[in-house]
């Protein structure tokens, strides 16, 4: 009588070595996410910010709410290669990463494609859109230039509306806190590590 094969084990996303694209609106909660997440893995792993590296220009800083102009656009993608480039090294190293960015689904080649050639094809990415009124609570409460108007969140938001149907995993964290998103996300990335989503 043959004998059944063993089941396999779904692959454990908080011992592997991963990049990972955390996707939103501001005020869907990716920084926090990703700085938890980052700090509750059982393996090597960092946090890159965006916009931490965007605002590393002091002097000359374009600030996209002043108007969205190509200084603005520059440093954007500047930040983005220079966290692709970080990400790639912490990798190369044996360390895990975890990005976050404002990826919109209607500009794939900057978005999407410009993070996969800076990072690497395993890059696994993952949408966390919780509802407007959330994202609008969440915006109210931030300071600075990270503090955008209630017209543009909900612009932004709408915007993101288009990653449904694009076959990325997509969190809808309204009802969740910090570390229960972080856990969803941890399953979120088992599925993907198993089968890479494509994109």
């Amino acid at each position: 009588m043959p004998s059944t094969p063993p089941a396999t084990a779904s692959p454990d996303p908080t011992t592997t070595t991963l990049a990972v694209l955390l996707i939103g609106p501001a005020g869907a909660g990716k920084t926090s996410v990703a700085k938890y997440w980052a700090d509750h893995r059982r393996v090597p792993t960092a946090h890159i910010s965006l916009d931490d590296v965007r605002e590393w220009v002091r002097s000359g800083f374009a600030d996209p709410q002043s108007g969205w102009n190509d200084n603005s656009e520059a440093q954007y993608r500047l930040a983005r290669r220079t966290c692709g480039f970080a990400a790639r090294n912490f990798l190369a190293n044996g360390i895990s990463c975890i990005l976050d960015d404002a990826v919109f689904p209607d500009r794939p080649v900057v978005g999407l494609g410009g993070w996969k050639r800076h990072v690497g094809p395993g890059l696994l990415p993952v949408v966390l859109l919780p509802g407007l009124e959330i994202v609008l609570e969440r915006n109210a409460e931030r300071s600075g230039n990270r503090r955008l108007t209630d017209e543009e969140v909900a612009r932004i938001h709408g915007r993101m509306a288009g990653w449904y149907g694009s076959g990325l995993p997509i969190i809808d964290n309204s009802q969740l806190d910090v570390p229960q998103t972080a856990q969803v996300l941890n399953d979120v990335l088992s599925r993907s590590i198993a089968s890479p989503p494509t994109w």
